[in-house]
């Protein structure tokens, strides 16, 4: 059990994480995150949270680990608590310079994280990313659902597969996008849910990007021009149609279990982004903004 005394233990019910999650208060009053897995999990949930320690070292805004060990239900982990609101139900009401400020913020950010070089045993990225875009491109076509004009993902890989040669990998968060980050009562953001962290290509933590688009282009522009220090290469643009193309084909049969509302969410989310990209014929989306080419910044 976490070695502070917990006075009161309130469930946290966001999320799609399988943790059971836990606004705990201590004796004094002050706040904690609980995260509690199942024993099975031991060993990589371990590993997550000697991870996220190192990430934090590197002066990462985050959920900070505290402790881990062993409790009645499980393996646990104690972090601190921030003190603040999702950023994803916030950024819609900032001004244009703000949204597009902590878009920026929220790429340098990443650039830490991905400063962590993954290890030298890690099987070659070109390889294990194609074998899992096969597996994406059965499963869609197997799948009862189409969407309308999904073929333009499918061609769309199979005409860019050779972008994945030589990729680097280095650590990723897994799962960043601004659902993930949030900002605190001093208006400081916040990354959090560490949970899906692996090894891969670094570019291809922005496949999650759609989300941050959605919600903020400002936001979502300032996210890539703070990762490259607004000098974008052409490839990075290519690359990240790709790694679109293939998440958007999985949403599909991923969304089946959880009923229509989820399948509704993944269609119109796919008609966007093939508007984004003229059915997958431009590989720059039309929400991005070079700030050195819009007024307001």
């Amino acid at each position: 059990m976490p070695q502070i005394k917990i006075n009161v233990k309130e469930p946290i019910n966001k999320g799609w994480s399988d943790d059971n999650k836990y606004c705990v208060t201590d004796e004094n009053g002050k706040k904690y995150l609980l995260r509690v897995s199942v024993i099975e999990q031991y060993d990589s949930k371990k590993a997550e949270f000697d991870m996220m320690k190192k990430i934090s070292s590197l002066g990462v805004p985050m959920c900070q680990p505290l402790e881990f060990g062993i409790c009645d239900e499980g393996v646990y982990s104690l972090q601190i608590w921030i003190d603040g609101t999702d950023a994803d139900e916030v950024i819609s009401t900032l001004s244009d310079t703000q949204q597009y400020s902590y878009g920026i913020e929220a790429g340098r950010i990443l650039q830490k994280i991905h400063s962590i070089h993954a290890p030298k045993t890690q099987e070659d990225w070109e390889s294990r990313f194609n074998r899992k875009m096969d597996y994406k491109i059965k499963k869609y076509t197997e799948c009862p659902l189409k969407y309308e004009n999904g073929q333009a993902f499918i061609n769309y890989i199979n005409n860019n597969r050779h972008l994945l040669k030589d990729r680097p990998q280095t650590y990723q968060h897994g799962d960043y996008h601004i659902g993930n980050m949030m900002i605190d009562k001093s208006g400081k953001l916040y990354i959090i849910d560490f949970n899906r962290n692996d090894y891969g290509d670094p570019w291809e933590e922005f496949n999650r990007i759609v989300w941050c688009a959605q919600k903020s282009p400002l936001f979502a522009s300032g996210m890539v021009n703070g990762y490259f220090d607004n000098d974008v290469p052409q490839k990075f643009w290519k690359l990240l149609a790709l790694y679109i193309s293939s998440n958007t084909l999985s949403s599909l049969y991923w969304a089946i279990p959880f009923g229509e509302g989820e399948i509704d969410t993944m269609r119109r989310q796919a008609e966007e982004i093939l508007e984004w990209y003229d059915n997958m014929q431009n590989t720059v989306p039309t929400w991005y903004t070079n700030s050195n080419t819009n007024s307001i910044f």
